[in-house]
């Protein structure tokens, strides 16, 4: 097994670290906090907080864009990529009442493929 194809057994970190975003983004930017009218920039976390969440992202796409060079994981890799880049272009383009519900179909949406991803390579195994 080469070193990139090892590497998909990070998935489950992953996996781990897509939950903690769709908590945190309904904790953030929750249903009852929109009906509020409250705006969730005012409120937002600390900067430790927000650096290990930027942190996991970051390793979370230098991870994707790692698993594009290996054969057995490209078409995963590269539709979590697109489910990446087609939400943010959508976030960035509405307004904020549909942000939570583009993060929650986004980060599901990249947790199956991350989970169907892993469960072929421990079946390769």
């Amino acid at each position: 097994m080469s070193a990139t194809s090892t590497l998909v057994f990070l998935a489950p970190v992953f996996i781990a670290f897509e939950v903690v975003q769709l908590v945190a983004a309904e904790k953030l930017l929750g249903v009852k906090k929109i009906r509020a009218g409250v705006d969730p920039r005012q409120s937002a976390p600390s900067e430790t907080v927000s650096a290990l969440w930027a942190f996991g992202i970051l390793a979370q796409g230098l991870w994707t864009l790692t698993l594009l060079s290996n054969s057995t994981t490209i078409i995963p890799a590269t539709c979590i990529l697109l489910v990446w880049l087609t939400g943010f272009a959508l976030r960035s383009n509405c307004n904020l009442r549909w942000i939570l519900v583009i993060l929650t179909i986004e980060g599901a949406l990249r947790l199956g493929l991350m989970t169907a991803m892993f469960g072929s390579a421990w079946r390769a195994l």
